[in-house]
């Protein structure tokens, strides 16, 4: 469910009435994401996508946000361009809530990963990188390192009714994250939520899979590059049985890699990176499942999957446990 704010018909049109769309012919609400409600638009100029944000996004960081997706979109990254209404503005209220429109992505993101999306995905990824090189303006990562000891606090309550001893084992491995983790590694602009459902794809002859658009940028940030790719390696490699595939990873990097070679100190840091990306979001998973009401408009995942990964990149020594 991701349509927590309803668009009535009469509303949409006096918001369209502010940009050079044409007609509204259709609109519906797309049933995808977490964080903010979707709507498709198709008006007499092409289509579109509508997004209302939500309590859970904070307004003050949106023009942030819009910016950096312009600035990406200019650089050649297939993502939403935010369209600006006559007055030159992109950001505006609708049904009492920022909204924005942003151009239409085609594709479909992939139910089940295989191999063959992996490389393209490390490609799309190294290109991000680089394109996001020249946007000035800097933001923090409020979900990093930082955030996870008081995320874990808020979590002790409840954290062991999830699984027996779950908090104790969260303790183990946040201390032995904090310890180990790296301070001075190239940074920059990064999406820091490239999960398969914010990848587009279409597939080419012989069934290729070429990335099509990157969708989904409120969690984007300026943080360590490698850790954008520890993301993705949690969210793309395992196995619906969380088994690592370790071909699949290979597959990510060494395209990644083509593109934007990895320092040794990158490498070296490449599992408590690892480490650290699997605990932010077993973390906010947790404490979703931990404090999430019954009946809220938010869909609460299982934090249980990523503690499965955790334990793998704990044992992992170096960088050969990912392929390289």
């Amino acid at each position: 469910m991701a349509v927590y704010t309803e668009v009535t018909d009469e509303a949409l049109r006096a918001f369209l009435a502010d940009y050079a769309l044409g007609e509204l012919l259709a609109f519906r609400g797309i049933a995808e994401g977490v964080e903010n409600s979707n709507y498709a638009v198709k008006t007499s100029h092409g289509d579109f996508i509508l997004t209302l944000y939500e309590k859970r996004v904070d307004a003050a960081e949106l023009p942030w946000f819009l910016g950096l997706m312009r600035h990406l979109a200019s650089r050649g990254v297939s993502c939403p361009l935010p369209v600006a209404a006559r007055d030159g503005v992109a950001l505006r209220d609708l049904a009492g809530r920022p909204a924005a429109i942003c151009t239409f992505l085609p594709g479909t993101w992939p139910r089940r990963v295989r191999q063959q999306h992996c490389a393209p995905l490390g490609a799309a990824l190294a290109l991000l990188h680089a394109a996001g090189d020249g946007f000035r303006a800097e933001r923090p990562n409020g979900l990093g390192p930082r955030a996870w000891a008081p995320l874990l606090d808020r979590c002790r309550e409840a954290g062991d009714t999830v699984q027996a001893g779950l908090i104790a084992e969260l303790d183990g491995h946040l201390a032995g994250i904090q310890r180990d983790w790296p301070h001075d590694l190239p940074r920059g602009h990064i999406h820091a939520d490239l999960f398969p459902d914010n990848v587009f794809f279409l597939e080419e002859e012989r069934g290729t899979p070429r990335v099509s658009g990157l969708i989904d940028f409120y969690f984007a940030c300026t943080d360590f590059l490698a850790y954008d790719l520890a993301i993705c390696l949690n969210a793309w490699c395992f196995e619906p049985d969380l088994s690592f595939n370790v071909t699949k990873a290979r597959a990510l990097l060494g395209a990644y890699r083509a593109l934007r070679p990895l320092g040794a100190a990158e490498l070296e840091a490449l599992p408590v990176l690892c480490r650290g990306a699997a605990i932010r979001f077993l973390l906010t998973r947790l404490y979703d499942w931990t404090h999430t009401p019954p009946g809220a408009l938010v869909t609460r995942k299982d934090p249980l999957e990523y503690l499965r990964r955790l334990r793998f990149h704990a044992e992992a020594r170096d960088a050969a446990a990912y392929g390289l």
